[in-house]
């Protein structure tokens, strides 16, 4: 857990400011509720942005489990372990560059 010290710190700072967003989104939405809605397509995109933050929530909170118990930066689809250079670049990567290359996931 020592070795990740610092992502897992930046991964509870994307939390941080994630949960900041949601305040400011919340606290503009009394006001864009009280205004009817102009189309579907409004309410299309705020359905979109609301399933990207609700991913994006349990990628970091996954990520920070991992940590925490050791199987971070290990491949779920084929156990070996992550290069720290991807793992830098995507903090939040479940595969090593040869399984994401090669497209056979395990889901």
């Amino acid at each position: 857990m020592k070795e990740f010290k610092q992502v897992r710190e930046n991964l509870l700072d994307m939390l941080e400011d994630i949960d900041q967003g949601l305040s400011k989104i919340t606290d503009d939405s009394t006001v864009t509720d009280k205004v009817v809605t102009k189309d579907l397509q409004d309410l299309s995109i705020k359905q979109d942005n609301q399933d990207s933050i609700v991913s994006d929530i349990d990628n970091i909170k996954r990520a920070l489990s991992q940590i925490d118990s050791g199987t971070y930066g290990l491949c779920l689809n084929c156990g070996q372990t992550i290069k720290k250079e991807h793992l830098n670049s995507d903090p939040l990567s479940n595969y090593c560059i040869h399984c994401a290359e090669n497209g056979d996931l395990i889901t």
